[in-house]
């Protein structure tokens, strides 16, 4: 076994992972929370609820039969997951009816976890491939509500910063779902799956 797969394997590398996940979803929590205080907004509760379902999978995953041990792979899925915690409520939005798209986001969000289980990875790993719930439409449906999910979060929470934090996260997602391909497409069952599944996020477009 290399250096890296001792360290990644390793007790300390799971409780400082887990560390960070906690240290980052408390001062995401904290910033919306104390922005419903102010002003009521349930959609700042449901943003709290998605992340925080997120992070329970993570914490509940099965173990992975294959994962990535290459850096890229690991910086682009410990980016991509947590970029969204460094997003903050604003005084106004450029459109603040896209709140709609935040609850939209939230349910495909929801579903597509519970489609994926303890399956839910962070870095390129494979564990049971699912194919049913939203992975019969698109391969990379959590990634999907993302998408939508920020979206809405940004237009209606419009500041340069997140602004940023969102165009960051498009290319994040990105570079995981090669990577992630790349990664699973070692095996023929996956292979296959993407065959049946040509799209990996939009139905038709992409």
């Amino acid at each position: 076994m290399s250096l890296i797969e001792r360290i990644i394997g390793s007790e300390r590398f799971n409780v400082y992972g887990g560390l960070l996940l906690a240290v980052l979803w408390g001062g995401f929590s904290y910033a919306h929370f104390s922005k419903f205080q102010v002003n009521h907004d349930p959609t700042l509760l449901l943003v709290i609820f998605s992340e925080t379902l997120t992070a329970v999978i993570f914490i509940i995953r099965a173990v992975p039969k294959t994962v990535s041990l290459l850096a890229f792979d690991w910086l682009v899925a410990l980016g991509g997951s947590f970029v969204p915690f460094l997003l903050r409520p604003t005084e106004w939005g450029v459109l603040p009816e896209a709140v709609v798209l935040v609850w939209l986001g939230t349910v495909l969000q929801i579903i597509s976890l519970l489609s994926l289980n303890r399956s839910f990875a962070l870095v390129a790993a494979k564990r049971d491939i699912k194919t049913r719930g939203m992975y019969r439409y698109v391969r990379h449906p959590i990634y999907a509500s993302y998408v939508v999910l920020f979206a809405g979060y940004v237009l209606s929470n419009t500041s340069v910063a997140n602004g940023l934090i969102y165009a960051l996260l498009l290319v994040l997602l990105a570079c995981r779902i090669a990577r992630e391909e790349r990664h699973l497409g070692a095996d023929p069952v996956y292979r296959e799956y993407m065959l049946a599944v040509r799209y990996r996020l939009i139905p038709y477009v992409f």
